[in-house]
């Protein structure tokens, strides 16, 4: 008897940059495990999300208006297990968020949608709290003619939400000039030219649900 599959992740991202905010958006919602039941700009409006939805796990920038992350970071602790995502590796700064109640704290740009949404799972599951960050992690290196790298996959499903280069770069961290790098060798693999060629190929070719083989 085939196993059903565990049931989507939901989650409450909490950042007060609107494109991270829909970059985060695009690329969990672009996976069958994970969706966003809310979307946060403040504190308060996180813990106001976060109580009413009830979610597997919380998304939470600490530098925010109104309201900051540090602040609430009590209180959304009691409701669900709390990811900090940070834009540094302040080791002080980490501590003070784990001694407010994160179960974890990510830096931008070192981790890949899939890590995430198993870190949120590997919390929700009652696992102990992942580890500090310590050392930059290897980038999924990509192989040329082959499949996309996870990165690329996740800019892949930004261009197909017709997000451009610039929030493409706020939603995965990165500049701009990765995020033409990362395009560059999407194109090569995908034999295409053009974003409307890549998103026509991949739609119809990354995806078996779809149709097509595999690229």
């Amino acid at each position: 008897m085939p196993i059903a599959p565990p049931e989507p992740l939901r989650l409450v991202v909490a950042d007060d940059n609107p494109v991270v905010r829909a970059g985060l958006r695009a690329l969990l919602e672009g996976r069958a495990d994970a969706v966003v039941v809310a979307e946060a700009a403040d504190g308060r409006q996180a813990l106001a999300a976060t109580e009413r939805h009830r979610p597997d796990g919380v998304l939470l920038d600490l530098r925010m208006p109104v309201v900051d992350g540090l602040t609430v970071l009590p209180r959304l602790a009691r409701l669900a297990p709390v990811l900090v995502i940070t834009y540094g590796r302040d080791a002080e700064l980490h501590a003070r968020a784990r001694r407010l109640g994160a179960a974890g704290c990510l830096v931008h740009g070192d981790f890949t949608v899939p890590q995430l949404v198993g870190a949120v799972r590997h919390l929700r599951a009652g696992a102990p709290a992942l580890p500090p960050p310590s050392q930059k992690q290897s980038p999924v290196r990509p192989s040329w003619g082959g499949p996309l790298s996870a990165r690329e996959e996740e800019v892949m499903n930004l261009i197909a939400a017709g997000l451009n280069n610039r929030q493409i770069a706020a939603a995965c961290f990165i500049t701009e000039k990765t995020v033409k790098n990362h395009i560059n060798r999407i194109f090569a693999k995908l034999q295409t030219t053009t974003r409307s060629e890549a998103i026509a190929r991949w739609l119809g070719t990354a995806h078996p649900a779809l149709g097509g083989p595999h690229a």
